[in-house]
């Protein structure tokens, strides 16, 4: 009996091992792109691409909660989760409010900075999503981490069709459309994230573990 306790000790310590390694790598990812992007969004005026640098670095604020809620009980995962929800959230805001600025002070981003910053946004999102694919079911920290990774594919791809219009159209338009859509998906995400921490929250009232 206390073989198997053992056993089972030592897998849930190798997991949780595993699971932080995971989350520092795509930390420090999301870190430094969300530094590369905002430049590259700010240089090129375009609303999408600084959606796309915020996403960045929610997601690493997302990471280095899920990293402190990895040893921690089921009750604290969900929590943190619920953190992680807000800040989705708080980025979708922050996004909807430069469209309204954009609305009123018009005009045209660089589309060739849009394509060549979200299709470096979308290699280093690829290679986060693949660190993070085996974690993805295993608890309600990881699966939120998994929610936030694969919107950042969007992201990335929704930014490279909006940088498309923008050289079709020669407006800002697309990016404005497109920055739009990406409010949406957050806040889509957002509540999902929040409904399942809720959900977790409501399961065990008062665990702990």
């Amino acid at each position: 009996m206390s073989g198997c306790a053992c056993e089972s000790g030592c897998s849930l310590d190798a997991r949780r091992s595993r699971q932080r390694a995971t989350l520092r790598a795509v930390l420090t990812i999301n870190g430094l792109m969300f530094f590369v992007i905002a430049g590259a969004a700010l240089y090129g005026g375009s609303t999408a691409l600084l959606a796309d640098s915020l996403d960045n670095l929610g997601d690493a604020f997302t990471y280095a909660l899920s990293l402190y809620a990895v040893s921690r009980g089921a009750r604290v995962k969900a929590r943190v989760a619920l953190v992680k929800g807000v800040l989705i959230l708080l980025a979708a805001l922050v996004v909807a409010g430069q469209v309204v600025h954009r609305l009123m002070v018009p005009g045209v981003p660089m589309f060739e900075i849009m394509g060549v910053f979200s299709l470096l946004g979308l290699a280093a999102n690829g290679l986060c999503l693949y660190l993070l694919w085996r974690h993805r079911h295993e608890d309600v920290n990881m699966s939120s981490v998994w929610e936030c990774s694969r919107n950042d594919i969007f992201s990335n791809l929704a930014v490279f069709a909006a940088a498309g219009g923008v050289w079709l159209t020669g407006s800002g338009w697309p990016d404005l459309v497109v920055a739009l859509a990406l409010v949406w998906l957050l806040t889509r995400s957002a509540l999902r994230v929040i409904g399942a921490a809720r959900a977790e929250l409501r399961v065990r009232p008062g665990a702990e573990g």
